[in-house]
């Protein structure tokens, strides 16, 4: 392998081969070794969240964080990983013209798709009360801008509407399908309450949908199988990870802080044969012999 790893394979045209297969699953990655770790444990996707890029900074999703920080974070998931990596956009940051500039550096820096929401700033959480959702019009004109400023029409731009928990899940619908007609290639629903509203959707909307399968929000933990067969076409799992390695570093930490030593929990850890198979060290060592450190020249 080479240091610069093969990510050839991860870009928009994986993803749309992926969907026209079945459902993609893309678990949340938040920095490249999660990257790494989703790889390594067979998964097809990788999923960005907003929520998870500001939480990885101590931040709440309170759109703090900003269009180069988000999209830096990308850019190092993209260059360890050769999985397609979908980001979440937020609301573009800022009006037409920053959509423009937020989809042209999300596919400079390889990302397959981005989704873009229809809430006002400073948005919220999508699982939680008090949401508000810009005119219908406004959000038109940032989809039909994300998508003329792309480059590869394989690139994905998807709609995401919050409009289910302002206006309801009819008109959240029809929102959706004002945003395919603007060019969205996909639909993020957020925040479905029930499994009836996720096949309302599917039997309304003709392109491939998304759902957000987070944990402790408004929407129920259907199964990937279970949404497959609604007619689900992509299943993020935001913050599962994350939440996770939160969990596991405080109760490690605590133990740590009272027995002062991290004997009694050896085994929770990923060992260093583990850590270093995981992210390649002995392949980044060996081309650093082979090539880098070579001094001899052939008579």
């Amino acid at each position: 392998m080479s240091i610069l790893r093969d990510n050839s394979n991860g870009g928009p045209d994986e993803l749309r081969r992926l969907i026209s297969k079945g459902a993609v699953v893309a678990p949340g990655a938040y920095n490249g070794v999660s990257a790494l770790i989703a790889q390594q444990a067979g998964f097809e996707a990788l999923y960005m969240s907003g929520s998870g890029v500001a939480g990885n900074m101590g931040l709440p999703d309170l759109s703090m964080t900003t269009l180069t920080e988000v999209v830096e974070d990308a850019r190092r998931i993209v260059s360890v990983s050769r999985l397609p990596l979908i980001v979440d956009a937020d609301t573009g940051f800022g009006e037409t013209m920053n959509v423009v500039r937020t989809t042209r550096m999300m596919e400079d820096a390889g990302v397959a798709a981005i989704h873009l929401e229809d809430q006002v700033l400073p948005k919220r959480c999508g699982h939680l009360s008090g949401k508000k959702v810009v005119p219908l019009d406004e959000m038109v004109k940032k989809i039909r801008a994300a998508v003329s400023a792309r480059r590869n029409e394989n690139f994905m731009i998807i709609a995401r509407t919050d409009a289910r928990a302002v206006e309801g899940v009819k008109e959240a619908i029809e929102r959706s399908k004002e945003y395919v007609e603007a060019g969205a290639d996909a639909i993020f629903t957020e925040a479905l309450e029930s499994r009836d509203e996720f096949r309302e959707f599917a039997r309304e909307l003709d392109v491939p949908l998304l759902a957000n399968m987070t944990e402790f929000g408004k929407s129920p933990l259907l199964s990937v199988d279970e949404l497959e067969e609604i007619g689900y076409r992509i299943v993020i799992f935001p913050l599962t990870g994350f939440r996770v390695s939160l969990k596991a570093v405080k109760d490690s930490y605590i133990q740590l802080k009272r027995d002062g030593t991290q004997n009694n929990f050896l085994d929770r850890l990923m060992t260093r044969k583990d850590y270093y198979d995981l992210i390649g060290y002995n392949e980044y060592e060996k081309e650093d012999n082979e090539i880098f450190n070579y001094k001899g020249v052939k008579k």
